[in-house]
């Protein structure tokens, strides 16, 4: 076992955007090593997610609610639909844009990697009780917030 260097980390310990990216890359290989070789990213689940949950949603309506362009978005589904896990129909109240769904084989993944999702998000909470992990969703929600 290597010991860590001793590093001064100036002003980073009291940054929250900091902490914040530390989380998330603990959380992120977590996730991964936690999947069973399914090769779905966080955000690959939470837009099969929102898809399962409101078929029919439009990439644009997905793009809002994930918070990323409409360009990236239609790469994020390019990439399922090619995994053949999503499907874009022509949508019946615009012509323009596609209603998504989840394929046959996306709903048999998204109900195998639900509960290896929660799971997941058990183990890696662990050392927070329930007040505080939900006072941890409480505060990330006010910082995930549009500020005006």
């Amino acid at each position: 076992m290597t010991s860590k260097p001793n590093l001064n980390f100036d002003i980073l310990p009291t940054l929250i955007g900091y902490h914040l990216r530390r989380a998330q890359i603990s959380f992120f290989n977590d996730f991964e090593n936690s999947m069973g070789g399914a090769q779905i990213t966080p955000g690959q689940f939470g837009v099969i997610t929102l898809i399962a949950a409101n078929p029919g949603l439009t990439q644009s309506a997905l793009a809002r609610a994930v918070g990323i362009e409409r360009s990236t978005m239609v790469a994020v589904i390019d990439v399922l639909e090619s995994r053949s896990l999503v499907e874009r129909r022509p949508s019946p109240v615009d012509g323009r844009s596609y209603a998504l769904v989840l394929s046959s084989k996306g709903t048999n993944m998204f109900e195998q990697l639900k509960p290896m999702v929660l799971e997941h998000e058990k183990r890696v909470t662990a050392n927070l009780d329930s007040e505080e992990r939900s006072q941890l969703l409480r505060v990330l929600s006010k910082l995930t917030h549009e500020r005006h």
